[in-house]
């Protein structure tokens, strides 16, 4: 696709999303205004309802607008091509586009908007075609030991690089081992990420123009989920990858979920119960397939499939255990003092608690049992500063080595 092409794709995506978003909340301003109208539990008036249509009737005229308008602003914005062509791409629009991904990806991808992202594998920002030559001109050096970096929620490949540390790039160097990075679409389900990115890694090492010595993955975040969620459908498709994979480190991953979107759910319960608020919930209800995935931490097709993403109920996941021929590490993060009280320090970064992030859970059973000397707490550092904290880094050199 040619720049002009993509940044006419881009600006149409845009442009797409904003007569969605005009839509959607003139339906919000309506719903709410029929609550206040029409007071819960009592009966209308002939006024009332008269004051209805006639607002019924401003609403859609709005939503035709926004239709016909924005059919207009592809025309329009088609003559700013080639001046906004001019303008670099710049890792602040990467960032940008990749948030929004995070969160509304699986949107974009049902109205195959062109902001979507496509996953790939990526190095010093560019997308890796996945062909020997290729490669071998992408990495003079190529080897053998393949190190693979997966970024969390909302973010892309280039956010591994904070404060100007990178850990794919030191221990790349320090460790001679070839890295490449995943850059995926985080509003996804997790196992539609999982499922392609098993069948990516399944494609990049029968290509891979050298013998394939071992496999290592350091993925931070949500990216922890597509790496376990890539290898369970590896084994059970019996792909040969999987054999090939040595070592995982998670990084503040949520094996048990985030009590943060948990949260997220109950406000979506809370604004329905609500007679006023109840149109709002709409609001709650923006949250990507990716994002409700984190509530639990889904895994598998089976744990989301025919069911309500945004209904309250209990963890219903299937269990899938670490396989024991693999190393398994994880480091979670804690805002706070290792002198700070247990019941502060197990909130861990204010997005994941200490517990999920090490695996653990309440039902012994379903814990993932990671080696004492595999395990690792960080304290004073947010979830960010796992990617960036040079104590982290030298913790990973030490498990790879």
């Amino acid at each position: 696709m040619s720049k002009k092409t993509k940044k006419d794709s881009e600006i149409q995506g845009l442009t797409h999303l904003i007569m969605d978003a005009t839509i959607g909340v003139t339906d919000l301003v309506e719903a709410v205004q029929k609550q206040i109208v029409h007071p819960p539990f009592l009966p209308s008036t002939p006024i009332q309802k008269l004051i209805t249509s006639i607002s019924s009737i401003t609403y859609r005229n709005i939503r035709w607008s926004t239709l016909f308008i924005g059919k207009s602003l592809h025309k329009i914005l088609a003559q700013l091509t080639p001046v906004i062509g001019k303008i670099k791409t710049s890792d602040k629009k990467e960032m940008i586009i990749s948030a929004l991904n995070g969160v509304i990806g699986d949107y974009l991808e049902e109205k195959e908007n062109p902001l979507k992202i496509n996953m790939q594998f990526r190095f010093q920002s560019k997308a890796l075609k996945i062909d020997p030559k290729r490669l071998k001109v992408a990495y003079p050096t190529i080897n053998g030991k393949i190190l693979l970096m997966i970024h969390g929620s909302c973010m892309n490949d280039i956010q591994w690089t904070r404060k100007e540390h990178n850990h794919g790039e030191i221990l790349s160097k320090e460790l001679n081992k070839t890295p490449f990075y995943l850059n995926y679409n985080s509003g996804k389900h997790i196992s539609t990420n999982g499922q392609n990115l098993n069948e990516s890694l399944e494609e990049l090492l029968k290509n891979w123009p050298v013998p394939v010595e071992e496999l290592i993955i350091v993925a931070h975040s949500m990216g922890g989920l597509i790496a376990r969620s890539a290898l369970y459908y590896g084994q059970k498709d019996q792909k040969n990858w999987p054999k090939q994979l040595k070592k995982v480190i998670f990084l503040g991953t949520p094996h048990h979920g985030s009590h943060v979107e948990r949260t997220g759910n109950y406000l979506d319960l809370i604004l329905e119960a609500i007679p006023y608020t109840k149109p709002f919930a709409k609001l709650g209800k923006i949250r990507s397939a990716g994002v409700t995935d984190l509530r639990y931490g889904n895994l598998v097709d089976e744990d989301w499939q025919n069911k309500d993403r945004f209904e309250l109920k209990s963890d219903q996941r299937q269990h899938i255990p670490l396989p024991q021929q693999i190393e398994f590490y994880a480091i979670a993060a804690v805002n706070k003092k290792e002198t700070s009280t247990k019941s502060t320090k197990s909130l861990g970064d204010n997005l994941v608690d200490v517990k999920s992030a090490l695996g653990q859970h309440k039902n012994s059973n379903k814990s993932l049992l990671f080696k004492k000397e595999n395990s690792w707490i960080a304290y004073e550092n947010n979830h960010l500063d796992l990617l960036s904290n040079p104590k982290i880094g030298a913790k990973l050199k030490i498990w790879l080595a």
